[in-house]
């Protein structure tokens, strides 16, 4: 994923969690807001309970994966960060594909097509 879709610096995670909506479902939370910049961009957030590091940098990298596909689809001038749940710990790549899918919908952060 390219450094400008990535949110990375503390105080934006900190004022996303604390300005932001939410949209949960049994594998993630997503937390957003409007930024006002010209790219939407993401973050994840892994707890260490969640497991070792071995097991919350594949995930993170798996979700990655997942959002890069997406981000032509994804409204522009938002803040996004997917928390990840425990009960994701093994599930398969597919179904984390359909929650993040999931999520973008219910938050209405996909452009209108046609």
């Amino acid at each position: 994923m390219k450094k400008i879709y990535r949110l990375r610096k503390r105080r934006d995670f900190n004022y996303t969690y604390k300005k932001g909506k939410s949209v949960a479902n049994q594998y993630l939370v997503l937390v957003y807001r409007r930024s006002g910049l010209p790219v939407t961009r993401a973050g994840f957030s892994i707890s260490k309970k969640f497991g070792k590091s071995v097991k919350r940098n594949r995930i993170r990298r798996q979700l990655k994966e997942i959002y890069r596909k997406r981000i032509p689809y994804v409204k522009e001038g938002f803040d996004l960060i997917f928390v990840v749940r425990k009960n994701a710990r093994d599930v398969e790549f597919s179904k984390l594909e359909e929650a993040v899918d999931n999520l973008l919908k219910r938050a209405e952060l996909f452009k209108e097509m046609g």
